[in-house]
């Protein structure tokens, strides 16, 4: 069956949906998921010196107490596409932000460093669910001609979610005069950066409330009507609604309710398509770039500059993804998936590469010289501000399209598992890494980067205008 979801009726583009704001609410409240998935991913970053002093860890058991998070972020990204089938996009959402409150509370609030553990497992699994449920959820309503920009919300909700983290991080140090340890009103002020997560947690649980569940999973569980009212809301004002129903009914009907065994190929365990979807997810860890988010103060406090000025510095770097990610959104259906990728992942290299030059240096009187300072600083920023305009968008924009119908919860749900394995791998391995040389943990991000290239080009094929349906 032939897509007529983004052609007008005479077989032009398609026009703007009639109710484009509400589309556009209806994805912003979706991706307030994301919103808290760069929060949380990043607040850390204002404790983690804070936590070493205080339950006087090594490096290897604070990665540790860091990382463990992503254990839970798997396993949510990996059952959360079977729990949507069964429950309902928007239930899913509900629990992930009933999770995140009580995360916040509890990791604010440790007894000591095994319960804090125990928080940021339950925050990861949140954090999984809504990895998963956000792009998802947001493909499943988006309009097709509208559908890549719409995508990137998940990617803009999550960079805008990690630069409101540093910047609430970095009022809460200049209140506790500097000291990540200092006390405000009873608490330290590490634990009120973790704390604060509460008010955007709950705020994701309220917006649930003014968004409809997924056309695709009412039809599936008999509710057309109900689909069809979802559908006026978010589609063209042209399209037949009945019509559009039926091609999802259609594409529905020839599908069952996706399982792991459903991703089974004749070679190598998975189909070929999952592989590329857990390649893509792989690859955009394992250049790095969740040091800047996790360990960024640290990095520049190991370096020689001060605690003030490396909050300040990872606040700006926020700013610079936010800047990259609306490239991308801008870009995304213009350019397409696949060039953007090439490019973010040539600039990425390159960056990286000054990165682990400038890390050679030797210290003096335990700071970088000036020139090697002044150019990993600069680097840094140019790292996240191609790693923003191309693999923090495309990814997620990928994820939710590359997969046939039939087993796209599934695939999805290994893809985001994998992505969250790669960051544990690197978010465990840094500290020690660093102890061990900095530079030569650059230099392996680099090598990643410059690896991606010929993944793109050989295996990755684009999805630029193409209908839900039309996939596999």
């Amino acid at each position: 069956m032939t897509s007529t979801a983004g052609v007008s009726p005479s077989g032009g583009p398609a026009a703007p949906p009639e109710h484009l704001g509400h589309v556009i609410f209806i994805t912003a409240a979706a991706a307030m998921g994301g919103f808290l998935f760069g929060y949380d991913s990043s607040v850390i970053n204002g404790a983690v010196e804070a936590i070493r002093s205080r339950y006087d860890i090594g490096a290897a058991a604070l990665a540790q107490v860091i990382a463990i998070a992503l254990i839970g972020c798997a396993i949510g990204a990996a059952t959360a596409g079977r729990i949507a089938d069964r429950i309902g996009r928007i239930r899913c959402m509900r629990i992930s932000a009933a999770l995140f409150t009580v995360s916040a509370v509890g990791s604010a609030l440790p007894f000591d460093i095994y319960d804090l553990a125990v928080w940021r497992i339950i925050g990861g699994f949140a954090i999984g669910m809504a990895s998963v449920i956000g792009p998802a959820y947001i493909a499943e309503v988006s309009p097709p001609a509208y559908r890549g920009r719409l995508g990137s919300f998940q990617q803009a909700a999550i960079v805008v979610g990690i630069a409101i983290s540093q910047l609430v991080n970095f009022g809460i140090l200049q209140l506790a005069d500097g000291e990540q340890r200092g006390e405000l009103l009873g608490l330290e002020a590490w634990q009120w950066m973790l704390g604060v997560m509460v008010v955007p947690a709950l705020l994701y649980g309220l917006l649930t409330l003014a968004i409809p569940e997924s056309p695709r999973y009412l039809i599936s569980v008999g509710r057309v009507e109900r689909a069809k009212k979802v559908l006026a809301e978010v589609e063209n004002k042209d399209v037949d609604l009945d019509a559009r129903v039926a091609e999802i009914d259609h594409a529905m009907r020839r599908e069952h309710t996706s399982t792991f065994k459903d991703l089974k190929g004749s070679r190598f365990y998975f189909l070929p398509i999952v592989w590329v979807g857990i390649g893509l997810s792989m690859f955009q860890q394992l250049v790095g770039i969740n040091v800047a988010f996790y360990y960024s103060a640290t990095l520049w406090q190991s370096v020689g500059i001060n605690p003030s000025s490396s909050f300040f510095y990872s606040f700006t770097t926020s700013i610079v993804n936010i800047i990259g990610t609306v490239i991308a959104m801008v870009l995304v259906d213009r350019v397409g998936r696949k060039p953007l990728a090439l490019v973010g992942s040539a600039g990425m290299a390159v960056a990286l590469a000054f990165e682990a030059w400038a890390f050679s240096a030797p210290l003096v009187n335990g700071r970088l010289p000036g020139t090697e300072g002044t150019v990993a600083l600069i680097a840094a920023h140019v790292f996240v501000l191609f790693f923003a305009l191309s693999w923090g968008v495309v990814v997620w924009v990928f994820l939710g399209e590359m997969f046939p119908n039939k087993i796209r919860a599934a695939a999805l749900g290994v893809a985001a598992s994998a992505q969250w394995i790669a960051n544990w791998v690197i978010t465990a391995s840094f500290p020690s890494l660093a102890e061990w040389n900095l530079s030569g943990t650059y230099v392996i991000y680099t090598c990643f980067a410059v690896l991606s290239i010929p993944f793109v080009l050989l295996f990755v094929k684009e999805t630029k205008g193409k209908s839900l349906e039309e996939m596999g």
